[in-house]
């Protein structure tokens, strides 16, 4: 186990420090300006001239990517062109409704899709199974945000009870995480979708193995074969997926984060953009690297507790 650990941390660093060389390189090295990028073709030279002394662009790439990942190490993550305010503390702020929203997403995509998935794989090709892999079909289809917008005609404009968007902060933790239910079911049901169908491919695969007739032979009855045999062993994809959708949930937010005007991290990105902000560009988009990278070493750990063959190898 520890040297699967220690293989893991390898790779983790590696790919971390691969994503950091080729995130500077597409923002500062390719082709362009940075500074006449953030603040037009029409602005002046002198003007340009102390944004690049400013932002270091007249110092050597190389010395430039070891400040800013030494920074990126240490938490100084450098001040906002925009809101001249630091960076870290921007995301810190952002963080704080991105993270509660893709938790409560996940928490209710796995809370709809795997009993959905179990429930069409013990009933495969029967009403059931039909309605599950119909739901899933309607889910994948219908963008979230589009979804989003439906629930916020429904539930504020027409019930009134939620608030079409904003954020009141976690001072009222209550009223926080209303206003995060519903651009959290709107992220949730393309997710669930997915994994309802994983679940239930999952699930079936495992119920034709040889140890699953066993133990029915044995006079287990299909549930609790289901239950004692076939879940845990047909969980690995499953979990790998969710790591997936995390990922997804978190740095793919943007559009439902606008739709609902939360002041979170895919806003954040959003505003950047449109700002030409790129010192916020491009450490909101290591983050979102990292937080990949960091998910499926995570879901590589997982990995290795569900099925111990990993941890002997």
């Amino acid at each position: 186990m520890i040297f699967l650990l220690l293989r893991r941390f390898t790779a983790l660093a590696i790919t971390l420090l691969l994503a950091s060389i080729a995130i500077f390189l597409v923002l500062e090295i390719l082709p362009g300006d940075p500074a006449a990028i953030m603040l037009g073709t029409e602005a002046r030279e002198d003007t340009l001239a102390a944004l690049r002394r400013e932002m270091g662009l007249d110092r050597p790439a190389y010395e430039r990517y070891l400040n800013w990942l030494g920074g990126a190490l240490s938490g100084n993550l450098g001040l906002s062109m925009t809101y001249k305010v630091p960076v870290a503390e921007l995301v810190a702020d952002r963080l704080a409704v991105t993270f509660p929203l893709a938790f409560l997403a996940i928490l209710i995509s796995t809370a709809m899709a795997v009993p959905l998935g179990v429930i069409a794989a013990a009933n495969h090709e029967r009403p059931a199974d039909h309605g599950v892999m119909l739901f899933s079909q309607i889910g994948v289809a219908i963008p979230n945000f589009w979804f989003g917008l439906l629930l916020i005609l429904f539930f504020s404009s027409y019930l009134g009870w939620f608030s079409a968007g904003g954020f009141p902060g976690w001072d009222d933790p209550v009223a926080a995480l209303k206003a995060l239910l519903l651009p959290a079911v709107a992220l949730a049901l393309p997710q669930a979708a997915i994994l309802a169908r994983v679940t239930r491919s999952s699930v079936l695969e495992v119920l034709g193995e040889d140890f699953v007739r066993t133990a029915r032979a044995k006079g287990l009855t299909r549930r609790v074969a289901l239950r004692r045999h076939v879940l845990r062993n047909a969980l690995i994809p499953v979990v790998t997926v969710m790591g997936m959708q995390f990922s997804f949930l978190v740095a793919g937010a943007i559009l439902v984060e606008n739709v609902f005007t939360l002041p979170g991290l895919g806003r954040l990105l959003f505003q950047a953009m449109s700002q030409r902000d790129l010192v916020v560009i491009k450490d909101v988009v290591l983050l979102f690297a990292a937080l990949v990278i960091v998910v499926n070493f995570l879901v590589d750990l997982a990995y290795a507790w569900l099925d111990p063959r990993l941890r002997q190898g």
